[in-house]
């Protein structure tokens, strides 16, 4: 795979997972409130996924070593990358009660951080377990973290 599509997609499949589920979490434990997790995953899915293939593209510019090609393959294949991952977020949202889609939101953003971590683990010819068991573990304390956030504002201002 070119390295702007391995850019793009190690980036926006990461920040969607990580972005999404923080957000999603958060808003779930300080408001309980289906319309405010859709409509944090939807504003995560546009507004961000543009913000973060501009990242990107600026990133590459001021690297001053990539073709004007490969800037604008990084910075599409991000958008694209980041907002399908951040969009598949909703389905368990609207299929599902509100506390049983989180859990389900979880699930499916670790197996795609261990299917990723994977991937990039037999590009760089280590061991999976350790690239994987150490992104899967940042993924939990930033779960973890976006939980106590949302639970301490509801209690602050709810």
């Amino acid at each position: 795979m070119k390295r702007s599509f391995q850019v793009g997609l190690s980036f926006g499949t990461t920040s969607g997972i990580i972005t999404t589920l923080a957000l999603m979490i958060g808003l779930y434990s300080g408001t309980n409130s289906r319309l405010a997790v859709i409509g944090g995953v939807l504003t995560i899915a546009i507004a961000d996924s543009l913000s973060d293939s501009m990242g990107i593209h600026v990133t590459q510019e001021s690297e001053n070593r990539h073709t004007d090609k490969e800037i604008w393959e990084s910075t599409f294949c991000t958008f694209i990358c980041k907002f399908i991952i951040a969009s598949s977020f909703i389905v368990p949202v609207l299929l599902f009660e509100l506390k049983n889609a989180i859990y389900i939101g979880i699930i499916w953003g670790l197996l795609l951080l261990s299917l990723l971590s994977y991937y990039i683990s037999r590009i760089r010819r280590t061991k999976a377990w350790k690239v994987v068991t150490e992104h899967i573990v940042i993924a939990i304390f930033v779960i973890i973290l976006s939980y106590y956030v949302g639970y301490w504002i509801n209690i602050l201002f709810g």
